[in-house]
């Protein structure tokens, strides 16, 4: 039971280590153990070229061999979920359970977001060209537009790439603005790499969810939260221009390292309630700039808590790692009124000692983080800021167009966190 992980960086692909489950693995799914070893020609090639090399910052480039007691929690970043899980059970008729983790890896994961890919599951480029499709065909297929894609004949391989519970599509442009399954065209043909986001039903609380969602984008984004490019909402669909891609003047395209928090804590499960202060040990721990991520990670909770995110598992936040070495938190990302849900999704992850019922206490936040390594000093300076922007909120909110009655649903949760960050500095 081998799978064979690639590596994409200096513009082609590299086999770079091998994961070896054992023979329980058709029963327990991810929760078999096995041994990952870095190929060697690799390594020899890239053992001292730092971490933007490396398959994770857990597993740094070595001759070691490693024996988990689970599969490496890195997998479980491109192993399909939610709604592209559902997608390869489908296509490859399975039953969902354990016992289709194995296969939906060596079959799913070739062309997930990241870096990283299964060889296995790669698939080569289709030797036939497809026109693409127009902006307008895409937003009137909506959610069943890559289906629509195939009818037409156009490969669709690594559409579904993308992780989460609502129906997510990785889609390129290529120079004429026309749109492809991502993985469909040469990297010298890609203009412009996105994601497609539509809601998880047609209820219209999904609804309200998805069309808040652009707005909360430029909520954060005013108040200093590192984002991307900017949200396009259309006819129900977000357009989200994706931050592990770059396209450099030659033409050629740059996959960016991209590792969630869960993997970087070693969480090896889906839906584990990790605590806030296990992720801040492990962004001091492989971070570049500890302290600066470590406020950038607060920062964003205090929003989350504010503006009712409470779907903040491990997944939904994740760190670059850049082709200097650079190791970072990537732009914000699913980013959401998840109060609105009816399914009620509560606040997974919370601090250990510094929660009470939902509720951090942020002078108690402040000082754990400054304990593993956050500068006290530069974190107060920029709270303050966010504090200025918290007492607005309500405005800021107003302005960038989120709907008047979620405003008015928030504004006891925004007045809880405005009196406990006060507190800050009293």
């Amino acid at each position: 039971m081998l799978c064979t992980i690639e590596i994409f960086h200096s513009n082609e692909w590299h086999v770079a280590a091998h994961f070896e489950a054992d023979n329980t693995v058709d029963k327990t799914g991810y929760h078999s153990s096995g041994y990952l070893n870095y190929d060697t020609h690799y390594v020899a090639q890239y053992l001292q070229a730092g971490i933007s090399s490396a398959i994770s910052c857990r597993y740094p480039s070595s001759f070691e061999l490693w024996k988990t007691t689970n599969w490496p929690a890195f997998l479980l970043d491109i192993l399909p979920s939610g709604a592209g899980r559902r997608h390869w059970l489908n296509q490859l008729n399975l039953t969902d359970g354990a016992s289709a983790d194995w296969q939906l890896l060596l079959q799913g994961a070739g062309n997930p977001v990241g870096n990283l890919r299964i060889q296995q599951a790669a698939q080569p480029i289709a030797k036939k060209y497809h026109k693409g499709f127009d902006y307008e065909e895409v937003v009137k297929r909506r959610d069943s537009f890559i289906e629509y894609a195939y009818q037409h004949g156009a490969p669709i391989t690594g559409s579904s790439g993308a992780q989460g519970d609502a129906p997510k599509f990785l889609l390129t442009q290529d120079k004429q603005g026309r749109w492809h399954a991502d993985g469909a065209l040469a990297d010298t043909d890609c203009a412009k790499h996105w994601l497609v986001k539509f809601p998880r039903s047609h209820q219209k609380a999904d609804l309200r969810v998805l069309h808040n969602e652009a707005a909360y984008y430029k909520v954060a984004h005013e108040c200093g939260i590192r984002t991307g490019e900017i949200i396009q909402l259309k006819n129900d669909a977000l357009f989200i221009p994706r931050f592990d891609r770059q396209i450099t003047e030659k033409n050629e395209v740059i996959r960016l390292g991209v590792e969630s928090l869960s993997s970087l804590a070693g969480i090896t499960e889906f839906g584990a309630a990790t605590s806030k202060n296990d992720y801040c040990k492990a962004i001091a721990r492989y971070c570049s700039n500890p302290s600066s991520e470590l406020i950038e990670f607060v920062k964003r909770d205090i929003l989350d808590v504010a503006l009712g995110n409470t779907d903040n598992h491990g997944r939904n936040t994740a760190i670059l790692r850049l082709p200097n070495n650079h190791v970072q938190l990537t732009p914000l990302f699913d980013f959401a009124p998840m109060i609105l849900d009816p399914q009620g999704i509560a606040r997974l992850s919370r601090w250990e000692k510094e929660e009470v019922q939902g509720k951090p206490i942020w002078n108690d936040v402040l000082h754990f983080v400054n304990s593993i390594g956050c500068d006290i000093d530069a974190a107060k300076q920029e709270l303050k800021q966010l504090f200025n922007h918290v007492k607005q909120l309500s405005i800021i909110m107003k302005k960038q167009g989120v709907d008047d009655q979620l405003i008015k649903q928030l504004e006891p949760r925004i007045e809880n966190v405005k009196t406990e960050l006060g507190k800050i500095w009293q």
